[in-house]
């Protein structure tokens, strides 16, 4: 489902050019509110595109080019761009520098184009976005406890732990239905490596008021 906001203004940089072009019909075809408006293969191309600055960059990490992420990300910042990395695979340590550095979001390259459009939304609005895996690779390595979740993630626990159906909880966020059962199948995945069972709806509930993403009201009122 399209956002009430104005279109994404999207740039792609990645040097695997047949990657670069399924990217581009994926995301076309997922989400009608990003206009994709330069897709490059190397850093110099997109600082040089005339239509740079651009709200989002979805930047390949792994390109080959020895300018460290953290420069990158800085400059990009500097524009007031948006940036949300894409690897193959990144240690914790790596995802945490980016992070650190002001990156909003951060994929593997195998995330289905739903969650890539979701990550690109949430970077236009500030939020972070991380991919399930590099998410539970940065818990894992840092302790226990309940799992970190993005903005989007806590709003789709709220309203699904609060008694709406997952059709509802995709109309009050602006998301399709689908998307919406992707996320409640990221949460419970994260709570599942990190040793809490969410796998009812009772006890995804429970959970969401234990970690103060939902006031404790009667089942079927709307969170607070």
């Amino acid at each position: 489902m399209a956002s009430a906001n104005p279109s994404i203004r999207l740039a792609i940089v990645d040097d695997h050019r047949m990657l670069l072009g399924a990217l581009t019909e994926w995301i076309r075809q997922a989400a009608d509110d990003i206009d994709m408006v330069a897709a490059v293969a190397s850093w110099p191309e997109l600082l040089a595109h005339p239509e740079f600055p651009v709200d989002v960059v979805l930047l390949d990490l792994d390109l080959k080019d020895n300018i460290p992420v953290s420069l990158k990300i800085q400059t990009l910042k500097s524009t007031g761009v948006r940036v949300v990395l894409m690897s193959t695979y990144s240690e914790p340590n790596v995802v945490r520098e980016a992070l650190n550095a002001g990156a909003l979001g951060y994929l593997v390259k195998s995330e289905d184009a739903g969650m890539i459009v979701e990550a690109i939304r949430a970077a236009r609005q500030g939020e972070s976005f991380i991919s399930t895996e590099l998410d539970l690779a940065l818990h894992a390595s840092e302790g226990g406890g309940s799992p970190r979740l993005s903005a989007q993630e806590r709003r789709v626990m709220a309203l699904y732990g609060a008694g709406e159906p997952v059709k509802s909880v995709a109309y009050q966020l602006g998301i399709s239905e689908e998307t919406a059962k992707s996320y409640l199948k990221r949460i419970r995945e994260k709570y599942r490596i990190a040793g809490i069972d969410v796998g009812t709806k009772v006890a995804l509930r429970k959970q969401a008021i234990n970690d103060g993403i939902l006031v404790d009201t009667p089942t079927g009122a709307s969170p607070v």
